[in-house]
């Protein structure tokens, strides 16, 4: 088997007894720099295959990837996107108008100089922040055709905050092509699921509770929900993407209004939507407003449910989530 770009294998496929006769397989390996699990029903297994989607969506949209349509375009050089790239891309402009602009694309400069990105800067003064936000903007940047127009060559692109929703949708879309009805896709928290697992049962995915991990401390869930209608669910949180500078934390969701880190009370934002480049979207967006604005923005859509942690004025967690969201929980 060949040794993608996109990742390596970590682990042999695993077999698991099913009770309508075909086989339920795992893989498990990395992507992107995160670990994945796909655990799927099939006559057949087919790591081939994933290996193939996962390799095609890096080449895309990995800004690490110096070889990647993404790098090229934020290289200002002449290059073709392909479908994978317009539909990341489409769905973030999408996105960013509904999110009123807390979701975009373009922000990398900013999380670039926060220290979240693929570069970073030794110190960051209001003089730096002032200057990068004159070429950060969602409206600076459109398809036209097949090919990316900049406003000014500075604009950088950046599509880690759905990258991973849609290389799991891409999956889970190849799955079905393949006839395969029970599955699940997991690639660095951000899931897809369909059907039943090898118990016949719904999937059950956790809700993490907000805080840091580490070896000596297993994950705490606050919540778990079963589905079984095909969904994508994504969780974002800066519990654990954070670095403290001058005794204050800074944490990775930055305000691309304000070009700081959003620093509002929203701790963990879950979104269960249709697809999961949209539930991984919506999430980051969300986790900038702050829960007032999130709530609203997210009841005005009616495009997703939601279950957001959050603490309140004297640092109590608090909850909020969505009627649907409601009736996942224990399903």
């Amino acid at each position: 088997m060949k040794k993608s770009t996109a990742f390596f294998w970590l682990s042999s496929l695993l077999f698991l007894s099913c009770a309508d006769g075909n086989p339920y397989y795992e893989e498990r390996a990395s992507v992107f720099n995160t670990l994945y699990t796909i655990k799927y029903q099939s006559p057949e297994m087919l790591a081939e295959e994933i290996d193939a989607e996962l390799d095609a969506v890096n080449l895309s949209l990995n800004p690490f990837n110096p070889n990647s349509i993404i790098a090229k375009v934020n290289r200002n050089e002449d290059v073709e996107t392909d479908e994978h790239f317009r539909t990341v891309f489409n769905k973030a402009m999408e996105i960013s108008r509904n999110s009123n602009g807390f979701f975009d694309i373009t922000s990398a400069p900013l999380v670039n100089a926060w220290g979240f990105g693929t570069s970073k800067t030794d110190s960051v003064s209001s003089q730096m922040i002032d200057s990068i936000r004159q070429f950060v903007g969602y409206r600076k940047v459109r398809l036209e055709g097949n090919r990316v127009i900049k406003e000014d060559p500075r604009i950088r692109l950046n599509c880690s905050a759905i990258a991973k929703g849609y290389a799991a949708d891409a999956v889970a879309a190849m799955l079905e092509r393949k006839g395969v009805e029970n599955y699940m896709v997991e690639i660095g928290g951000e899931v897809v699921v369909k059907g039943v697992n090898e118990n016949g049962q719904g999937w059950r995915i956790g809700i993490r509770k907000p805080e840091e991990v580490s070896l000596n401390k297993p994950v705490a869930l606050e919540e778990t929900i079963q589905l079984r209608k095909k969904k994508g669910i994504a969780t974002s949180g800066d519990y654990q993407n954070f670095y403290i500078k001058d005794g204050k934390k800074i944490g990775h969701t930055i305000n691309p209004l304000t070009g700081y880190p959003a620093e509002q009370n929203i701790l963990s934002c879950t979104i269960v939507a249709d697809d999961c480049m949209t539930a991984d979207a919506y999430a980051t967006a969300l986790m900038a407003m702050g829960t007032d604005d999130a709530v609203r923005i997210a009841d005005t859509l009616n495009e997703f449910d939601y279950y957001l942690i959050y603490a309140d004025r004297d640092g109590n967690y608090k909850i909020k989530c969505s009627v649907g969201m409601k009736k996942m929980k224990g399903a």
